[in-house]
């Protein structure tokens, strides 16, 4: 009967970082004393979570019960020839759908801080939406500069 190959090698508990081909045993890629990587989930949420004290900074009579969740993608079918819905307001509730701003968004750069600038475009556009006015309007003195 043939020994299973597993059998006497698994001795220690970091045997599963092998050593192959001479080289030193393998670890994590950040280590112990590295904090993990960053993910694309965390900083959508970041940047939402930002832009979002921003914005309750500037309107905080307005925007002092509003709820910013987020959501992967907009439940049910768009309508033929309607674009995919990037945020929806519903009551006192803003809900920013991750996939459609990430994924569908055209950039003319693809970089870090384009994204991050569709993304607070998003939160501005959906604030704007709730309180009535125009994104623009929401902090003049942010986009002064443009």
């Amino acid at each position: 009967m043939p020994r299973s190959r597993r059998s006497g090698s698994a001795k220690t508990s970091s045997a599963r970082f092998r050593n192959r081909h001479g080289r030193t045993l393998r670890s994590s890629v950040t280590g112990p004393h590295l904090p993990p990587l960053r993910t694309r989930i965390d900083l959508f949420e970041m940047t939402v979570a930002s832009t979002a004290d921003y914005l309750k900074g500037v309107w905080p009579e307005e925007l002092a019960d509003v709820r910013f969740e987020i959501g992967a993608i907009p439940l049910g079918m768009p309508v033929e020839g309607a674009a995919v819905a990037r945020w929806s307001v519903i009551g006192r509730r803003i809900i920013l759908f991750r996939l459609p701003i990430q994924r569908m968004s055209k950039l003319h750069r693809d970089d870090e801080l384009h994204k991050r600038m569709v993304i607070e475009s998003c939160v501005f556009r959906a604030v704007a939406e709730l309180l009535g006015k125009d994104p623009w309007d929401l902090s003049p003195d942010r986009f002064r500069h443009f």
